[in-house]
C-alpha cells in the first residue's frame, strides 16, 4: 500500500492458529481500586531533539538507554537515528551516512547489535546494522524487488533469529528471514502465508511484526484485519479477524504480547477523520480475539508495561491525540493523558515514547 506523507504508512503484526472470527467484548465496569502510579504521572518529562524529524522507530534498552529513528518533515531530507545512555539527558545522533529521503521506522536492539529498518518501495526498503552502538554502519540488507514495500522487523528473544515483512507481492505478505544475528537476510517462500492481497501492514510504530517466544504476530489492515502467527520461524501462518474494522487506510496498526497467549493489538482509521469506534482487541489464549472495545484516541502503538496486566497505548493522528492505560489486559482502558506518540516502548517499570516534531518522552 503506498503512503501519504510522513503520517499514512501501514505495519502488520498479530496471529492466530484458529480461523474464527472476533467476539464482541462484553459490558465491563471499569476497576473501582485505588490506582497506582504509572509512568505517565507527574515525572513523566519530554523534549525536543530535532524538530524536523517525526519519530516512529523506539526501543527501550533499560532505565538508561534507548534509541529513537525517523524521517524528515523537509522533502528529502535525512532520515536519523538518536541515541541515549543516560536516562534521556542527553541524546547523541548516531546516523548512518546518506539517509537523505529515506523513512527509519523500526529500531531493534539485541545485546550489542542494533538494527535500522527504512521503508519504501524497491530500494528505499533497506536494513542497517551496527555492532558498537551506531558508531558505523553497515547496510545488510537492500530490497531490489520494485513490488516489495517493507513495514517492519522484529527479532525472537536473543537477536539469533528475525523477520521483516512486505506489503504483498503476488497477493501474499512476504517475509525476510536472518539467522545470523541480522548479518544476512533471505525472502521466505510465500507457500505457507495466507491470501493477503489489498492487505498491509502500518508501519506507524514499527510494531505491526512483534515476537513473543517462539510465537511471530503480524497485525493487518486494508481489505483485512487480521492477526497472523507464526510458530516455525515465518514459514507458515494461521490468520483470524483482530475485530479492528478494516478499511483502505484503516484496521490494526500495532500489537504487544506479554507471553505467546497474552497480546492486544490497537489501531484505527488513518482516513481524512480518525475513526476510534473499535480500535482494541486483545487475545488471552494467543489464538482468539475480543475485540469491541474502544480508545478516545487512536491506538498507533501498545506495549506491556510489566506483567500480563498492565499495558499503555498512545496516538497521535490529524487530532486525535492521546495516551491511555489498561489495568485488565486490554478489557478497559482509562485516558491518562493528552500527549499522544506515535510509538511507546516500556522496560522496568520506566516508559519512552517518541513522536512527531522531534518529540521524546520518559517517565
Amino acid at each position: 500500500m503506498r503512503r501519504l506523507g510522513v503520517t499514512l504508512i501501514p505495519a502488520l503484526a498479530l496471529a492466530l492458529a484458529l480461523p474464527a472470527a472476533a467476539t464482541s467484548a462484553p459490558v465491563r465496569q471499569p476497576d473501582t481500586t485505588p490506582a497506582k502510579p504509572h509512568p505517565f504521572d507527574d515525572d513523566w518529562t519530554e523534549k525536543v531533539l530535532d524538530a524536523d524529524q517525526n519519530f516512529r522507530g523506539l526501543e527501550a534498552v533499560s532505565k538508561k538507554e534507548a534509541w529513537v529513528t525517523g524521517e524528515s518533515l523537509t522533502d528529502g531530507g535525512p532520515a536519523t537515528v538518536f541515541r541515549t545512555t543516560d536516562r534521556g539527558q542527553t541524546w547523541t545522533d548516531v546516523s548512518p551516512d546518506d539517509t537523505a529521503g529515506l523513512s527509519f521506522r523500526d529500531v531493534e536492539v539485541n545485546g550489542k547489535v542494533a538494527h535500522v529498518l527504512a521503508i519504501g518501495p524497491g530500494e528505499a526498503s533497506r536494513i542497517y546494522r551496527s555492532t558498537d552502538g551506531g558508531e558505523s554502519w553497515t547496510i545488510a540488507f537492500q530490497n531490489e524487488d520494485e513490488a516489495a514495500f517493507y513495514d517492519c522487523m522484529a527479532f525472537y528473544p536473543g537477536g539469533q533469529k528475525g523477520l521483516a515483512v512486505s506489503d504483498p507481492v503476488d497477493g501474499k505478505l512476504r517475509i525476510l528471514a536472518t539467522d545470523d544475528r541480522g548479518r544476512t537476510w533471505t525472502v521466505l517462500s510465500n507457500a505457507g502465508m495466507p491470501a493477503s492481497a489489498d492487505e498491509y501492514g502500518f508501519a506507524a510504530s514499527g510494531d505491526c511484526l512483534v515476537t513473543a517466544g517462539k510465537a511471530a504476530f503480524l497485525i493487518t489492515g486494508g481489505a483485512k484485519s487480521r492477526v497472523l502467527r507464526s510458530d516455525d520461524r515465518g514459514l507458515t501462518w494461521t490468520d483470524v479477524e483482530s475485530g479492528i474494522p478494516e478499511g483502505p487506510a484503516a484496521g490494526g496498526f500495532a500489537g504487544a504480547f506479554a507471553s505467546p497467549r497474552r497480546g492486544i493489538a490497537v489501531g484505527g482509521d488513518f482516513g481524512e477523520k480518525p475513526v476510534l469506534e473499535d480500535n482494541v482487541a486483545y487475545t488471552r489464549d494467543g489464538r482468539t480475539w475480543t475485540g469491541g472495545i474502544t480508545l478516545t484516541h487512536v491506538g498507533e502503538d501498545v506495549t506491556f508495561i510489566r506483567g500480563w496486566k498492565l499495558a499503555v497505548a498512545t496516538g497521535d493522528y490529524r487530532g486525535s491525540v492521546g495516551t491511555s492505560l489498561t489495568r485488565d489486559g486490554g478489557a478497559t482502558w482509562t485516558r491518562v493523558s493528552d500527549l499522544g506518540y506515535h510509538v511507546v516502548d516500556c522496560v522496568a517499570k520506566v516508559c519512552w515514547a517518541a513522536g512527531s516534531k522531534g518529540r521524546v518522552g520518559r517517565g
